[in-house]
Order: structure tokens, then C-alpha cells, then sequence
């Protein structure tokens, strides 16, 4: 590891081993993927809404195949070094790659690393505190359907759930922009009129570029799904 910035543990570099890899996440990032929040339907719960999706899935002739689970840690630094601003770290875990985990800085640069990590943000307590009451939970069903892998998840925050998590995954293809139509025409097919436009971390990249949808891109879907949400609860909580 090499650390940019003294102790303040900005900006660091991991050097990364090849064998904590498994292959599945290699299989994992040569694909196209959408996250999407889906609104509860009108006059249904939560878990009914869910219940409703996977319905319409298996209507399809989509097979289970399994669950998932998604889950963000917030860290905040525990003080402003050398005049720079305060930033936000997000370490985030995805069953589908156990073996490894992912911290992105706000606004910043992105460390995937081994599930060690972890064990190394309690050694840096006094550098970066948990945010306690803001782990951020998604748990659900993977279905499978022709080419489509299709993960429906409940989004939890302090075991209260705030919302419903679509993630679409079209593995044939890794370049988002050729397959983006597709994936919409298949979405619309059990989500109709909620199906999303094209993610801003894939319509940020130069049109034409050959840009993978890897674990990178879907955990920063999944990130701007939890931050939304966040801000949902507490524009509620100011209400009341």
C-alpha cells in the first residue's frame, strides 16, 4: 500500500494481488449493467412491491437463481489535514465478488482491494470514523432470463426498509451505449413506465469508447441509489 498525502490516508494506492481476484468478479465486469430505484406501487407496501416485480419475472419465464447483497459502511475523517476539505469515504461490499471490497471518496478516486480492508479502516480509527446509523443494506433475489441477469433487492437503512433496487445486467455485451436500447425495450417489459434513462457514469464516457460496465461502474449505480435515498429520509425526517 502507498499512502498519498502523510497519514491523512487520502488518496491511497493499493497494490492490488491477482489471486485474491476471483473469477467471478472478471466474469462480472465484461458486462452492461443499469441500477434503478423503482417506486413503490400505489397503495402497496415495500415487500409487496417486491413480491409484484418478481411476478412479473417469473411470468417471463425468468429463473431464480439465488440472492445478492449489497451493503455501504460511511467513514468521515476525523480531521481537516493540511487545509483540505472533509471528505466522505464509502466502503462498500458486493456478494457477487467476496473476496474483495470497494472504497470510493467523495468527489475522489476509487481503492478496490481485498476483504482486508476492513480489518485496516478499524487500525485507521483515528483518522476515519464509522458514521454510526448510516449502513446501507440491499438484499434481494437474481433471476436469470436468456442473456439478462436481473437482481431485485430491498434497500434497508437501520433495519427500516427505504426503497426497492432494480440492477439489470446484459452479458453478451460490454460497451452500455450498443446495448442501452435493449436493456430499456427488456426493463420496460416488468417495470413500464419507471425504467430509467441511461446511467450518468455511462453517459459521462466519450461516445464510441470502449467502456466495460465493470464493478467500478455498478457499485457507483448502486452508491447514487444509496446517497438518493439517504436525502430522502432526511428531507422526511425535516418535515415532520
Amino acid at each position: 500500500m502507498r499512502c498519498i498525502g502523510g497519514s491523512s490516508f487520502y488518496y491511497c494506492q493499493y497494490n492490488i494481488c491477482l489471486q485474491h481476484i476471483t473469477m467471478r468478479s472478471l466474469v462480472c465486469s465484461l458486462l452492461s449493467c443499469s441500477v434503478c430505484q423503482v417506486p413503490v406501487a400505489e397503495g402497496k407496501s415495500v415487500q409487496q412491491t417486491v413480491d409484484i416485480l418478481h411476478k412479473k419475472l417469473e411470468q417471463l419465464a425468468a429463473v431464480k437463481q439465488g440472492s445478492f447483497c449489497v451493503d455501504c459502511e460511511t467513514y468521515h475523517a476525523t480531521g481537516n489535514v493540511s487545509g483540505q476539505p472533509t471528505k466522505l469515504l464509502y466502503v462498500m461490499h458486493n456478494s457477487e465478488t467476496p473476496l474483495s471490497c470497494m472504497a470510493l471518496f467523495e468527489g475522489g478516486p476509487c481503492v478496490i482491494a481485498d476483504a482486508n480492508f476492513d480489518v485496516l479502516m478499524v487500525k485507521l480509527k483515528s483518522h476515519f470514523q464509522n458514521a454510526k446509523g448510516h449502513k446501507v443494506e440491499c438484499r434481494g433475489s437474481r433471476y436469470r432470463y436468456c442473456d439478462f441477469l436481473i437482481k431485485v433487492g430491498t434497500v434497508t437503512m437501520s433495519s427500516s426498509a427505504r426503497g426497492i433496487s432494480v440492477e439489470v445486467e446484459y452479458c453478451p455485451c460490454v460497451v452500455p451505449g450498443d446495448c442501452w436500447n435493449l436493456i430499456r425495450e427488456f426493463m420496460a417489459s416488468f417495470l413500464g413506465s419507471s425504467v430509467p434513462e441511461l446511467p450518468s457514469v455511462f453517459a459521462a464516457k466519450p461516445e464510441g469508447l470502449f467502456a466495460p460496465a465493470d464493478c467500478v461502474d455498478t457499485m457507483t449505480q448502486y452508491l447514487e441509489l444509496f446517497n438518493k435515498l439517504r436525502k430522502m429520509q432526511i428531507q422526511g425526517s425535516n418535515v415532520r
